[in-house]
């Protein structure tokens, strides 16, 4: 085994002066490590969905303020995933994990003592760039770990659940944070990981990288980042303002023209950046598509749940991540069982399965009301839960088995990418559809001047504040009328969701039929 591993690492570029691993223990504790490193990532892209209401509170942002918020750390760090994949393959993956995981922490440190909404979104920017480092390496290093298929798809699978129940515990380590200490905690509880993954990643971890990379091509760089944050800000700003805004299509036709260069560049290069040849690969191609669907749908509706559990239900910031706790449930067993699955169902059935389960529960989210039963949500929960466990998971082994392993860094990459694309275009688009609908739910209401109206508007917590300083009837009508408004426009949201995973479940089925 240790020789078989020795070799693996050999053939994917290993610079270790001493052996990378001595037996099954140092492998398994590798993979612990990355746990560690993917930990740091995904939970800081659900635990501040908790915070939100106490940052609206605090630094009071405006509606598109709020967006960014949620929408910049994601749309950020899919823009430079392709980049920093083939970055890893270039100078190291560990040595790009640890330089990332020392930046996150910093940047952690700017967005826990942000002083005003855009230095926040400046430092989620940020945790987006270090995190870019991060995830890439994380999935690669795996298969320099574990080079024989079943083995890595069981560490995949660990690997997988440590991502999808990170996501869905940081709603609950939010809310336990939130209920002691200031909204800022929860960004402070990234620096003992760092801490740990720096100290044990540098001991554990093999470095890994191609053996014949080529040189980075810088242009190709500046098409991939051009075009996929051009293109998320359009979708941002169409959300927020609609596509009248001069600069929305600026953005859109940007965005457009620098994927499709970069796409054209890369079919030109003989060592391109990202192999684009390889969703000629149909198991690729359905994997990442299914990916990018099936968070697309699920992002864009649970990063409002937790205002709809706050501030639609009452709930406590620790309550509220409670009650999403099936979710985390769900997704760590199914990610756990994910390879037993492919193995006796296959990995069409499988794939297109837990699309069609996580479409069904985003539709059961649309039916929502302010009194729905907390039953119902927890098996809701569950449902979406374990669909996206694995739909992750199993996405992410398709397409790393679809790649040549010398190229392992960029093709995890577009994992990835397509999750936090997915993540970032799901809140944009979806939040747009809550933005259209909440406004026109507050009408005129008695006692309620025009001033104290327009503010309303601008979010649920505004008009939750602005209500606790209204006298009586006055004060409870417009609470009353801007948590409907809220309630409806999340049902479109979650019914959009559910029809688009739908048909992205029915495209995976298409492309992985003959597999």
């Amino acid at each position: 085994m240790t020789r078989t591993l020795d070799t693996a690492l050999t053939a994917t570029g290993s610079t270790t002066g001493r052996p990378a691993m001595t037996g099954d223990r140092r492998r398994w504790s590798g993979l612990a490590v990355l746990v560690l490193g993917v930990l740091l990532v995904v939970v800081d892209a659900t635990v501040l969905v908790l915070a939100i209401p106490s940052i609206t509170e605090t630094l009071a942002p405006s509606s598109t303020a709020l967006l960014w918020i949620g929408d910049s750390y994601s749309f950020v760090l899919a823009g430079l995933l392709v980049s920093m994949g083939a970055l890893s393959d270039r100078i190291g993956r560990k040595r790009l994990l640890l330089i990332g995981a020392a930046a996150f922490g910093a940047a952690s440190l700017l967005a826990a003592y942000a002083p005003g909404p855009g230095w926040l979104i400046a430092a989620r920017a940020l945790l987006g760039v270090a995190g870019a480092t991060i995830m890439p390496s994380t999935l690669s290093l795996i298969r320099a770990l574990f080079p024989e298929a079943r083995e890595r798809a069981r560490a995949i699978g660990i690997w997988g659940a440590a991502a999808t129940a990170g996501a869905a515990a940081g709603p609950l380590v939010g809310g336990v944070l939130l209920e002691h200490f200031w909204w800022g905690s929860v960004f402070l509880m990234n620096l003992p990981i760092v801490a740990l993954l720096l100290v044990l990643g540098g001991w554990l971890l093999p470095e890994s990288k191609d053996p014949r990379p080529g040189r980075l091509d810088l242009l190709s760089v500046l098409c991939s980042m051009t075009g996929l944050i051009a293109l998320v800000y359009a979708i941002t700003e169409a959300a927020a303002h609609g596509v009248t805004q001069w600069q929305v299509p600026v953005a859109a036709v940007l965005g457009v023209l620098g994927l499709w260069l970069f796409v054209r560049r890369q079919l030109l290069l003989d060592n391109p950046l990202l192999d684009v040849r390889l969703f000629a690969d149909r198991r690729f191609t359905a994997a990442v598509l299914g990916a990018l669907i099936a968070v697309f749908g699920l992002a864009g509706v649970v990063f409002f749940m937790s205002q709809y559990l706050q501030l639609v239900r009452g709930l406590s910031p620790l309550t509220a991540g409670l009650a999403e706790l099936p979710a985390f449930a769900g997704a760590a067993v199914a990610s756990i069982l994910t390879a037993r699955l492919t193995r006796s169902a296959g990995a069409r059935a499988a794939l297109v399965g837990g699309m069609a389960v996580l479409g069904l529960a985003l539709g059961a989210l649309g039916l929502l009301r302010q009194d729905t039963s907390f039953l119902l949500l927890a098996v809701v929960f569950l449902a979406v839960g374990a669909a996206e466990g694995l739909v992750y998971t199993l996405s992410a082994d398709l397409v790393l088995t679809a790649a040549p392993a010398a190229k392992s860094g960029a093709a995890s990459a577009v994992s990835e990418t397509a999750y936090e694309l997915g993540t970032a275009l799901g809140i944009a688009l979806f939040g747009s559809v809550l933005t259209a609908v909440y406004p026109g739910g507050i009408g005129a209401l008695p006692g309620v001047d025009a001033a104290t109206a327009t503010e309303a508007k601008e979010s649920l917590g505004a008009a939750v504040a602005a209500a606790q300083h209204l006298p009586g009837e006055a004060g409870q009508a417009l609470a009353s009328a801007a948590r409907e408004a809220f309630v409806r426009g999340m049902s479109l949201a979650a019914v959009l969701a559910a029809v688009l995973v739908l048909l992205g479940a029915g495209l995976a089925w298409r492309l992985l039929r003959r597999i």
